[in-house]
């Protein structure tokens, strides 16, 4: 099955527009990475993909590990993710543990908001918001 994200087919008043070209390359996309916080004796996941323009995307489908700014010792921290808290993209992810930009992550030194796109960067890079 093929992601396609075609060019919308309404004008900016709400009027209809008429297709005019078949489709292209350019709008087919993938499936997004979901990534999800790894169970104990999992493996982190990884997968390297090239995208347009011959470059590299790493996409994270399973995680342990989170890169952790402390803003008061301004220092970064790796540390252990423990749960999802929160995820305002949707609040089904937080039931499924899913990891995006702008979720709470709860981990081992207290509550980080993630600020990295884990499933474009291939990494979790979050700010402590609330220390334990």
């Amino acid at each position: 099955m093929v992601i396609y994200h075609k060019p919308v087919k309404k004008a900016p008043t709400g009027g209809a527009r008429k297709p005019f070209r078949q489709k292209k390359k350019r709008h087919y996309g993938r499936f997004p990475a979901d990534t999800r916080v790894a169970d104990e004796g999992e493996e982190e996941k990884r997968v390297k993909i090239r995208v347009r323009g011959g470059r590299y995307k790493i996409k994270l489908y399973k995680v342990k590990f989170a890169n952790v700014f402390d803003p008061k010792e301004k220092k970064f921290k790796k540390v252990r993710i423990v749960t999802v808290e929160e995820n305002p993209a949707n609040r089904e992810f937080k039931r499924r543990q899913i990891i995006t930009k702008g979720a709470v992550i709860r981990t081992e030194i207290g509550l980080a908001k993630v600020t990295s796109r884990p499933g474009q960067d291939g990494v979790v890079n979050a700010v402590l918001i609330e220390s334990q």
